[in-house]
């Protein structure tokens, strides 16, 4: 849908012809229900996206012609080795071969393939319709015009995607994501606060900030400078970073604890956490709508 709100001609390919037949019913669903609340991207109308949308249950012609190719498998590293594998046979030389993985090292994907200079990681975040952060994560051999090349795509089509320099486990978004959950996870465990509570530390309090600003320019802000924040509080920060605990197991009593008070609030029943998936949806329509709004005054 992101492909080709940006106006491109996309081909979805599946082993299955019934996934693709029930993702283009999907895919209808959700853009006139976009266009009718006002949030559909670009600059074509619903029939008009739909119309650049084909879908293909055989790999050969479903790349052929591609300029790129956004691998969405499950996260198996050996599934997604054997459909590069496969692809590795039938691509030519310009085509960019790209992974949607959230934490597979480009390493362990892409190593001995006889196109790894086109192979790139390009993570999008859930929901990528709403939430636009792709990282580019390459492999140590990926040429640097297949990076220049997926940056310069992503920002066409109305993403913001960020470079990392190399691969690192978890990339950046997981890493720092797993740094709070795993806080979280010791206060909640360790008593300190309620699972409820601690989510509003965030909703209320820290997100309400870093869905404008990082925490870099945070730092920067509340004081006169990152350099001054630094000398006020340097000290403190370190004095409660050295408290901070082992990485935790996730499990046994304090994942019990947690389960409670979240199925308490959201029953895990696939009804009511469908309907909870589309509410925060909407909030972030309303907040990139916003955040589209600022940035332009």
């Amino acid at each position: 849908m992101v492909f080709a709100a940006g106006g491109l001609k996309v081909k979805l390919y599946d082993i299955a012809q019934e996934q693709l037949t029930s993702a283009l019913e999907n895919i209808r669903k959700q853009m006139k229900e976009l266009k009718e609340s006002g949030f559909l991207k670009g600059a074509l109308s619903v029939e008009q996206q739909l119309a650049l949308i084909s879908v293909c249950t055989d790999l050969k012609a479903a790349v052929e012609g591609a300029t790129f190719i956004q691998e969405c498998t499950p996260e198996n590293l050996e599934l997604k080795k054997k459909i590069f594998g496969q692809l590795d046979l039938i691509v030519g030389d310009n085509v960019i071969l790209s992974s949607s993985t959230s934490c597979l090292l480009p390493s362990k994907l892409f190593t001995g393939l006889k196109h790894v200079k086109q192979c790139i990681v390009s993570h999008p975040v859930n929901p990528p319709y709403f939430v636009p952060l792709v990282e580019i994560v390459p492999h140590p051999e990926t040429d640097p015009s297949t990076t220049e090349r997926t940056y310069a795509l992503m920002k066409k089509i109305g993403q913001s995607p960020v470079k990392l320099n190399r691969e690192i486990e978890g990339f950046v978004l997981n890493r720092l994501q797993y740094a709070v959950i795993s806080e979280a996870w010791r206060l909640v465990g360790e008593g300190v606060i309620s699972p409820t509570d601690l989510d509003l530390v965030m909703s209320d309090g820290l997100g309400m900030r870093y869905a404008f600003i990082g925490p870099l320019e945070t730092m920067h802000l509340n004081a006169e400078g990152i350099s001054n924040y630094c000398e006020r509080y340097r000290e403190g920060m370190k004095l409660v970073l050295n408290t901070f605990g082992p990485v935790p197991e996730f499990s046994g009593e304090i994942e019990q604890k947690i389960n409670q008070a979240m199925s308490e609030k959201i029953p895990s029943v696939p009804k009511v956490l469908d309907a909870r998936r589309k509410w925060r949806d909407d909030c972030l329509t309303g907040l990139a709508k916003l955040k589209k709004e600022m940035k332009s005054d």
